[in-house]
């Protein structure tokens, strides 16, 4: 009988031609066969079997689909969202969104969040996360994001203090929000992407026109008239993006700082009344 330990290395070494993290999926998806957590199964592997349900599983990854649809969720800064085909995937790239605003706003938090664009409910229910004592909207174009986001909001006790609805970017929003959240479409049409996402994430929620800036200039002018005083706006940017990006947000009256992920690469725009 094969052991565990074996196998993930064995499984390791067939995903490196269609994984950057070979080791780290094939354990994901040993953790998820035995219906354990990762940390469970690396803490003493001799414990298991190797599941009949394993192979079946390292299959379906060698076909790049991504390791959050085949178990079914996505850990994100503290929360855990359930994903499906046809949603997008949250990136630990944009938790840099989250530090930033916890930077911002300290203990005392906010009390009213946006999230445009909001899919699984990704940025919206780890800002709930961070501050029991907030309340949210999340705005999405898909109905099935905003499916997916009210069921991990009641998954989280959040169903209270979040809400969600289908709606385009800003449009006919009323009010103001201490915190806007933001992470748009911000790909060219002419981009090619890897294969896990080009076959399987939604490409309305990845390509935005032949610069990847179109939905930029669609968000930025509402911004303004929903940030509350002393407010704060943060944007998601592609890493080449950072002076494209602040010149629109600028010309819609903000003062703009930009902020790095952990690879060192522009992520994320604070925006603040100027």
């Amino acid at each position: 009988m094969t052991e565990v330990r074996t196998a993930l290395r064995e499984a390791a070494a067939r995903l490196e031609g269609v994984s950057d993290t070979p080791r780290l999926d094939a354990e994901l998806l040993m953790a998820h066969a035995l219906g354990v957590e990762r940390q469970v199964l690396l803490l003493d592997p001799s414990r298991f079997a190797v599941p009949t349900g394993f192979a079946a599983l390292i299959e379906r990854r060698m076909a790049h689909e991504p390791v959050a649809y085949i178990v079914g969720y996505r850990d994100f800064w503290t929360i855990r969202l359930a994903v499906g085909s046809g949603m997008l995937i949250p990136r630990p790239d944009s938790e840099t969104l989250i530090e930033a605003a916890v930077d911002h706003f300290r203990d005392s938090g906010p009390e009213r969040v946006l999230d445009l664009g909001v899919g699984p409910g990704t940025l919206l229910l780890a800002v709930l996360a961070e501050w029991p004592e907030a309340h949210g909207l999340g705005i999405d174009e898909s109905e099935k994001a905003v499916g997916w986001a009210e069921m991990n909001a009641s998954d989280l006790g959040m169903e209270e203090r979040a809400r969600f609805r289908v709606g385009d970017w800003a449009a006919g929003l009323d009010g103001q929000f201490d915190l806007i959240l933001c992470n748009p479409p911000y790909i060219a049409d002419s981009e090619e992407l890897m294969p896990d996402v080009a076959r399987h994430e939604p490409a309305g929620a990845l390509f935005a026109g032949a610069d990847g800036l179109d939905d930029y200039r669609r968000i930025l002018p509402d911004l303004p008239r929903l940030l509350a005083p002393g407010g704060i706006a943060i944007l998601e940017i592609g890493h080449t993006q950072h002076e494209p990006v602040r010149t629109l947000a600028e010309a819609a009256g903000f003062s703009v700082v930009c902020r790095r992920d952990l690879g060192g690469r522009d992520r994320a725009l604070l925006l603040t009344r100027a």
